[in-house]
Parts: C-alpha cells; structure tokens; sequence
C-alpha cells in the first residue's frame, strides 16, 4: 500500500492488522515470536493472529474441503495468482498447477504459503493423481457439450480444472476430464476471465457440500 509521505519522511503506520503484543507474551508454541514483537500486518483473520506459517497450515489442514484445484499454465497469465487466492478463501484442499513449473504469485498475494501447491507437467500426470486420491476432475469452460454449473450438484470428491485465460482449457485437459461444467452468463460476453470463474466455481461447490449455518 502506497502512502502520502514525503520522500525520506516516514508514511503513516499501517491501520491493518495489531502491532506488537505486549508483555509477557502467552505461552502458545503456535505463536511467532517476531510477529509477537514487531506486529502482525498479514491479511490474515484475526484468529491467526500471531501465528506462525506453519501453524496456520497444521490448523487449515484440520479442516480443509475435500475439491481440489488445478489451473493449466501454459503460458505467462496472471490470473493463476487470482485462482490460488480464491483456493484460499474457499478452503481447497489444494491446489495443482499444470504445465509450467514457473507462474506469476504476485496476484496470489503470499495466500499460497497457507496452501498446498503441487506441480504436473502435463494433463496425463495431473489425470494419474486424481485417480490416485479418488476425485473426479470436472473442468470449467465454455465448449460445445458443457453443462451448466448449476444444472446439479458438482462431485463431492473433486478436482475443479481450469484452463488457461483466453484459450480455455487445451485439449488434453478437456479430454482428461470426467466432466466439462460453463457458468451461465446472461449479458453480451461470451466469457468471465478465470479468476471471476474459479471464485464462482468454488462457491457453486462449497454451496452444495460445504458446512450449513
């Protein structure tokens, strides 16, 4: 976050997050002490307050959803940043990235240290785990045959593909896929990039199998 500063002058401290804990400081193993004494600005909530990575990690694990996540990543796409994000927020187990090794974490903004990232070079691989862990890989895009993400429950036990931002899923993907799922759109667009699509992918699933209020 940019602040008003003059050059060489001190911004205003940030109004996000708590500052140093004070003394004496609670006896939880959890706890960081470096957070405790210089404050914690992470986008964290506040139940994790203080916690180190690690054990914010052990404690999502503990309850984590059963759908995965894979994004291909053939090429430079700044939106895989917005998918792991969103696979944060919305509890994904993990989170598996095909193709390229390398991608874009700017826009996942430090999420993906509180998640698991997996790497598949290519859609045969990614097809083996899923049938090792037992999920059905449904993919997300706009093609001939699709059927809507709300004409019924998506797979409990799943892996949600998406494919790469303009192109859509590459023909390997649709064809390692159990099932292809569109999102229905009612204005002039053809399509919603894939971050806005993965969000709403993961809540069309956290709304059928997710925890009810």
């Amino acid at each position: 976050m940019a602040d008003n500063a003059p050059d060489g002058e001190p911004g205003p401290p940030p109004s996000h997050g708590v500052g140093p804990h004070p003394r004496p400081w609670p006896d939880d193993p959890r706890l960081d002490p470096e957070l405790l004494a210089g404050g914690d600005r992470r986008n964290v909530v506040d139940r994790y307050r203080y916690w180190s990575v690690e054990a914010i990690v052990a404690d999502l694990d503990t309850r984590r959803f059963r759908y995965h996540v894979a994004i291909e990543n053939l090429r430079h796409d700044l939106n895989i940043g917005t998918v792991v994000r969103n696979a944060n927020a919305f509890g994904a187990a993990a989170v598996h990235v095909v193709g390229r090794r390398q991608w874009n974490r700017r826009g996942a903004m430090v999420t993906d240290r509180y998640l698991h990232v997996h790497h598949h070079p290519d859609p045969t691989s990614m097809r083996a785990e899923a049938d090792r862990l037992g999920l059905v890989q449904v993919g997300i895009d706009v093609v001939d045959g699709s059927e809507s993400i709300d004409a019924r429950p998506l797979p409990r036990d799943c892996v949600l593909v998406f494919g790469q931002e303009g192109s859509g899923l590459s023909p390997e993907a649709l064809s390692a896929c159990a099932e292809v799922r569109h999102i229905p759109m009612f204005g002039s667009t053809r399509s919603v990039n894939v971050g806005v699509a993965s969000g709403i992918a993961m809540t069309a699933w956290i709304r059928e199998h997710g925890p009810r209020r």
